[in-house]
């Protein structure tokens, strides 16, 4: 285990906290792009969020992060892998200098990294995502584990598994206020617990017969697919292309984005999603 992965843990009063050295991670551009939904920032500036049934608290600290909650069990069977630690990317950050666009928006955000998140929540979450606004999807999502979850100790309910949602009616799901997402979550949720989608594959199938396969369920289309194999299944070959990427595809890329990125596909998106993102946001 070289230096940038080294850890230390230390016991504060009724829970553990885990140093992590990350000097390449930010937690406002990594919770803040698109990408998940259940991160939020505190007054105290901690951020705090569920994933994988757990909750957690996460601070920067100079080049360290401070993950209030884990042990260090923990930190190396589930948070090393969600956060993405292990991966290199500073060698990404370097093969994407040689393209301008990238270049600029590895220099916005330079502490980006993609989550490696559960497969069916990213699935639902990115089916609620359809028409909808960061706020709306953060409170549906919401809505729906504190209606179909469990509680979790010390607060908050985990994400609903499919088994808990696949037998229930539209009108059951009506209190979460999904509206027309509603059948395709329920969808989602039916073709997912029968077998009809086996979301455990995901992530070894060629990459045309997973987009198939999850385009099987009702309102899913290319862009929730690719979203839910980048984000859930650690597919980096995936592009999601939404309205934002459009854009920058006409404006920068107009004969296509190009095929020695490809394999970092979608950690190339996120960088360019995030600055187009922000820099319009700041010019308004």
């Amino acid at each position: 285990m070289g230096p940038e992965n080294a850890m230390t843990a230390t016991t504060t009063t009724a829970q553990h906290t885990v140093l992590v050295s990350a000097p390449d991670f930010d937690p406002s551009a990594v919770f803040e792009n698109g990408q998940c939904f259940r991160w939020e920032r505190q007054p105290d500036g901690v951020w705090a969020g569920i994933a994988h049934g757990r909750r957690l608290r996460l601070r920067k600290d100079g080049e360290d992060l401070l993950l209030i909650g884990a042990s260090i069990d923990e930190m190396d069977t589930l948070w090393r892998r969600y956060f993405d630690l292990d991966r290199d990317y500073t060698a990404i950050r370097t093969a994407f200098l040689q393209d301008t666009p990238l270049a600029r928006a590895v220099a916005f955000a330079p502490g980006l990294r993609l989550l490696r998140q559960e497969p069916w929540e990213t699935l639902c979450s990115f089916i609620l995502s359809q028409n909808n606004n960061i706020p709306r999807i953060k409170g549906i999502i919401d809505r729906l584990c504190t209606a179909f979850g469990t509680p979790i100790p010390g607060g908050g309910f985990t994400f609903p598994l499919p088994e808990a949602l696949a037998g229930l009616s539209v009108e059951e799901l009506a209190p979460v206020r999904c509206g027309f997402r509603a059948k395709y979550v329920l969808d989602a949720a039916r073709k997912v617990v029968d077998g009809t989608v086996q979301l455990e594959q995901l992530s070894a199938m060629p990459l045309d017969d997973a987009r198939a396969a999850l385009q099987t369920i009702h309102g899913v289309g290319p862009k929730v697919a690719d979203c839910a194999l980048l984000f859930g299944c650690g597919r980096l070959d995936c592009f999601p292309v939404d309205v934002w990427v459009r854009r920058i595809l006409a404006a920068y890329y107009p004969n296509g984005f190009p095929e020695a990125l490809r394999p970092l596909g979608g950690i190339a998106q996120q960088f360019l999603f995030h600055y187009e993102r922000c820099h319009a946001a700041s010019s308004k």
